[in-house]
């Protein structure tokens, strides 16, 4: 059954057309029926290009039940984070940088990527749309945006937040009201509310119900390899990937003279596709020829897409972990396809297990049973990380 909202992420190396795709996506959507909400998180933003329309930082009513809305970091900002950047930019105003400087030193590292959880697990909540749709930044940026929950648990939970608590007794409090006018503890609830809605965020975000990622790509090597290290790494960091779109795909007519070797190359590359991105469906979209945007175009991309079936489907849906009681402890499957055995490690501390997979590590927090347990082995089988856990006994 699929979820009153649903939240569709796409992604893919810069270059390859998701944001064609993204937009197509939520025409099909809204033409269906489905109130569509197509968000992009891309600082290039290209969407307003594609749908050939202006677009505003709150969501702009295109046409019936198509709604689209390009982030501004400044705008989010204001909105979620007033009384912090306050805070921040007075302690930076006291240390004699010039007002311009310290406007721009506020925005801390993250905000522009953390504000695109706060406005979808805003959504979410409100449950205004029935299909929410992200036209996100290329793969790298994606995959950065997508860790900040992880990496943010990691601090809540082991309690080395920026020690902003500590200020009040030394005296700053006062110091921080009389300049800005903001309580000190005002700033500091808004720090709290990121955190919750950041993990909120998260857990809606690798619900597979819920919401699925959609990686875009061209038959084209490096693009392909792009694409297969960022479905390894979602499936690392618990989010699910539940279809390959291969876009611009030339017709073998496309004319021997020029395109021959590229036409060769292109049918082995389309055959690894296959085979690399097994068992996810695989959505092929010829070339159109032309550049794409307005909706009549994009309308065109939504039909080579999908057919007849319903964009908002969940094509797949297998959970990236799994766990499996076994008879001395359990089991940990976790799949990262493209990996050799020599590539991952793994290492328990206490209710954490630390997965470092070439230059990527996740911190997954296990659940507090397998306190109990200790990882006995663990080894990459068919693109499967399998970790056994066997019980502790005492000496």
């Amino acid at each position: 059954m699929i979820p009153k909202t649903r939240i569709i992420l796409f992604t893919g190396k810069g270059g390859v057309g998701k944001t064609t795709i993204s937009a197509a996506t939520a025409l099909r959507a809204a033409e269906m029926g489905y109130k569509t909400l197509v968000i992009s998180t891309d600082p290039a933003h290209s969407l307003a290009d594609a749908l050939d329309c202006q677009i505003g930082p709150e969501p702009t009513k295109l046409r019936p039940n198509l709604y689209a809305q390009e982030l501004d970091v400044y705008y989010s900002i204001k909105k979620y984070w007033g009384n912090m950047r306050e805070v921040i930019m007075s302690f930076v105003k006291w240390q004699g940088v010039e007002r311009v400087i310290a406007e721009e030193m506020a925005i801390l590292p993250g905000m522009e990527e953390t504000s695109a959880f706060m406005w979808l697990e805003h959504f979410y909540q409100s449950g205004e749309y029935d299909l929410i749709i992200v036209d996100s930044a290329p793969t790298g940026e994606t995959l950065k945006h997508l860790t900040l929950p992880q990496v943010s648990q990691w601090w809540v939970t082991r309690g080395q937040q920026v020690p902003l608590k500590n200020w009040t007794r030394k005296g700053l409090g006062t110091m921080v009201q009389l300049a800005t006018g903001v309580p000190l503890n005002e700033g500091l609830a808004e720090l709290q509310l990121f955190y919750n809605k950041l993990q909120s965020a998260q857990k809606i975000m690798s619900n597979s119900d819920i919401c699925t990622i959609r990686i875009v790509l061209n038959p084209e090597r490096m693009v392909i390899q792009e694409a297969l290290r960022a479905y390894t790494y979602l499936q690392l960091y618990g989010y699910p990937v539940d279809s390959i779109i291969v876009n611009r795909i030339l017709p073998e007519d496309s004319g021997q003279a020029v395109f021959g070797e590229y036409l060769e190359a292109q049918k082995g590359y389309l055959n690894d596709i296959d085979h690399k991105f097994e068992p996810l469906p695989i959505f092929r979209v010829p070339h159109s020829g032309r550049e794409v945007f307005g909706l009549d175009r994009l309308r065109d991309i939504a039909e080579q897409v999908y057919a007849e079936q319903d964009p908002r489907q969940i094509f797949f849906n297998e959970k990236p972990y799994q766990f499996v009681e076994q008879t001395h402890g359990y089991l940990l499957m976790v799949r990262l396809p493209s990996l050799q055995d020599e590539e991952v490690s793994v290492t328990q501390r206490e209710d954490e297990l630390i997965i470092q997979a070439k230059q990527r590590r996740h911190n997954l927090f296990l659940p507090r049973f397998l306190t109990y347990y200790h990882v006995t082995n663990s080894q990459m089988v068919d693109g499967q990380l399998l970790v056994r856990f066997e019980k502790k006994y005492d000496h």
